[in-house]
């Protein structure tokens, strides 16, 4: 990729890419920001919004210690530190957005990914295996653990584990995020004067 395509890092401000839809574009050009909703994730995902909403009401909670959540915010958009990981799936508009450092909270994407999948975040490849190989031998699946209330102690095990989400944030603040690759950003708000191409 160019280098309009790697991620920067100067002057406190981070470029980042982010797909947005229609809506959003829309908010961002009457109001001059935006904010994710709630209702907008159950409309999304439909029968799977249990699996999201879980995975999101975490973030929520814990994010905010190190971002806080402005007013009018419920839930963050997504942004990545390179136009390789944005998901492009459900179509919309990737915008390129300047966005100050201290706006956004900073964790590997593949570490989210566990959330989104219910699953241990471990410390080590192997732990997480070990945990994988200790569900199946007592038939057990991680959204019957997250999602019911039959397994509190294996359910506090995953949430502990998910804390291990924020382990890149101060690490990339202070040396710059080009230092971890495949990092994804948490924004709680998309402001239109971020956008570094205009909308229309």
């Amino acid at each position: 990729m160019g280098d309009e395509k790697r991620m920067d890092y100067n002057d406190q401000t981070i470029t980042l890419y982010s797909s947005q839809a229609d809506p959003v574009l829309r908010a961002l050009e009457k109001y001059g920001v935006c904010y994710s909703k709630a209702a907008y994730v159950q409309r999304k995902y439909g029968e799977s919004s249990p699996i999201f909403l879980t995975a999101y009401n975490w973030y929520v909670r814990h994010a905010e210690a190190f971002v806080p959540k402005p007013e009018h915010a419920e839930f963050p958009y997504w942004a990545f530190t390179d136009t390789y990981n944005v998901d492009t799936s459900a179509g919309g508009t990737i915008l390129t957005l300047d966005v100050p450092m201290n706006e956004a909270v900073f964790f590997r994407a593949k570490d989210w990914n566990k959330i989104l999948c219910l699953t241990l975040i471990g410390e080590t490849e192997e732990e997480e295996a070990l945990f994988r190989e200790e569900l199946s031998a007592r038939g057990l699946h991680t959204t019957d653990i997250m999602l019911t209330s039959f397994y509190p102690e294996w359910k506090q095990k995953i949430l502990k584990s998910w804390e291990r989400l924020f382990r890149f944030h101060e690490e990339t603040l202070k040396a710059g995020p080009g230092q971890v690759q495949g990092m994804q950003a948490g924004l709680w708000r998309i402001k239109k004067d971020w956008i570094r191409k205009p909308l229309n």
